[in-house]
């Protein structure tokens, strides 16, 4: 039974006004995580839950199946071209989120990332992996696999769902859809033949529809064919518009802004990022209690080897990808360790990136620790050890790590732009520098250096940092508001 917009419905056990929302991702932090996008998408849905009855549709990779008690099939989600035909289980996260999963072991069991096999090359059939997840979003949203729901929005996010805008105008599925693109960078870009794959019209692939450069690209399609766009920064929004930044894709966004149809929602981070309650912490600590945080200095150093150094401790939480700027870092780290400083690094990603950052490890071991992989315990120390947290990305359209830095008392170095911008207040609780290039760069290292040699200092911008306030609600408000609106 279907409810409709407005009316009063129970999501998650609280009674609530406003629409029905089908949030479609592909990965989801209580199961699976990649990247950032795991984090928003098991955040900013339970942020919403008090204003609508938010549901999340994600693939059914081995990790989900493992750990999703309470599996229930509600439905079938039929074939299409080459899109196999699969069960839709549900359940209730134990805060009472419902998530639906779409059961295809041939698609989605396999090792490695939910984007890439275990030696980090995409999956060869990755349109028919997503097209399918876009495909039963729609047959999913329209009421057509739980006979208990239906939506009356859509929200994709970034190119594994893009195509749900575009299924949805095919089958003439009258519910609006928003597209958010977390990074414009990666745009799902597929051969022509892709089109009778995944089951969309030969008329689509033209210059108004999925065609881009002679490919298929599935966050085209999502852009042209969205009744509406967001970002995950007013700043991001802004750059995606200018040739510089527009990924070949600034002229479409360009005409959706100018419609009024692009919107910057800043994302947030959630309340498990307080010092005083982390579980993860060698000590909790508030601002003041220094000698705590002194303690996760100590508990750092010792976790990578590294000498009790009184110099400055540097943090890099990242990815390991030309984007984030770990190049800058590599190039800048003999003078970093010359001059007294050490660094700590968690992440992967480019195996020449990996091997250099492993080689001054091994060269610098009293003053380089690296780990390569992820491991949510190992980075929270980071942070909350760290007396400065690298983000040196040549484009961040939001951005969290800084965010988590600023919570814990560590300050970020980052570039102007995107969320960053947005989220770092320069020489008051991190530092920014205005070119992505090795000196400009270095100039803020060097500008934490001082601050580092006046302790007092460093305290004050320290409370600052950890007195910002990064939580979901001015976005959820945002997201809410502008749900009403398209539902409406």
């Amino acid at each position: 039974m279907h409810f409709g917009f407005g009316a009063m419905r129970v999501a998650g056990g609280l009674w609530v006004r406003g629409p029905s929302v089908l949030f479609v991702t592909p990965e989801f932090d209580d199961f699976i995580r990649a990247g950032g996008l795991a984090a928003v998408s098991a955040a900013l849905p339970r942020a919403l839950r008090s204003r609508c009855d938010v549901r999340v549709l994600m693939p059914g990779y081995r990790d989900v199946v493992k750990g999703a008690a309470g599996l229930e099939v509600v439905g079938q989600c039929p074939g299409v071209a080459l899109l196999p035909p699969c069960p839709v289980g549900r359940l209730q996260t134990r805060d009472g989120l419902m998530v639906y999963v779409l059961l295809s072991p041939e698609l989605y069991e396999r090792a490695g990332s939910p984007y890439a096999d275990p030696s980090g090359r995409d999956w060869p059939d990755n349109d028919i992996r997503f097209a399918r997840l876009a495909s039963c979003a729609v047959e999913l949203g329209a009421g057509h696999i739980d006979p208990a729901w239906q939506a009356d929005l859509f929200h994709a996010n970034d190119w594994p769902a893009a195509f749900v805008p575009a299924y949805a105008r095919w089958r003439g599925v009258p519910i609006p859809t928003l597209l958010t693109i977390h990074n414009l960078a990666y745009q799902g870009l597929f051969s022509r033949d892709s089109l009778g794959r995944v089951g969309a019209p030969d008329e689509a692939f033209n210059v108004e529809g999925v065609e881009f450069y002679d490919k298929v690209s599935f966050l085209k399609a999502g852009i042209f064919y969205a009744s509406h766009v967001t970002t995950v920064s007013e700043t991001y929004a802004r750059e995606i518009v200018t040739p510089q930044s527009g990924c070949g894709l600034d002229g479409l966004l360009r005409a959706r802004a100018a419609r009024g149809e692009l919107t910057g929602i800043l994302n947030g981070i959630d309340e498990s990022w307080d010092p005083r309650t982390c579980p993860h912490l060698a000590e909790n600590f508030e601002p003041g209690d220094w000698k705590s945080r002194q303690a996760n200095t100590a508990f750092v150093q010792r976790m990578f080897g590294l000498a009790a150094a009184r110099g400055p401790l540097f943090g890099l939480v990242s990815r390991l990808v030309h984007q984030n700027g770990v190049d800058l870092v590599i190039s800048a780290a003999e003078a970093i360790i010359g001059a007294g400083g050490q660094i700590v690094v968690i992440g992967s990603g480019e195996p020449q990136f990996e091997n250099a950052l492993q080689d001054l490890g091994h060269q610098h071991p009293e003053s380089v620790g690296v780990s390569i992989g992820f491991d949510e315990k190992q980075a929270r120390a980071i942070f909350a050890g760290t007396d400065f947290t690298f983000m040196p990305s040549r484009f961040e359209p939001c951005g969290l790590s800084q965010m988590y830095a600023q919570r814990f008392g560590s300050l970020p170095i980052g570039y102007r732009t995107g969320g960053l911008a947005e989220t770092i207040d320069d020489g008051r609780t991190g530092f920014l520098y205005d070119r992505p290039a090795l000196e400009s760069f270095f100039g803020a290292v060097c500008r934490a250096f001082v601050k580092h040699s006046d302790r007092t200092s460093l305290n004050e911008m320290r409370s600052r940092a950890m007195a910002r306030s990064f939580g979901w609600a001015h976005s959820a408000t945002a997201y809410a508001s502008l749900y009403d609106r398209l539902a409406a």
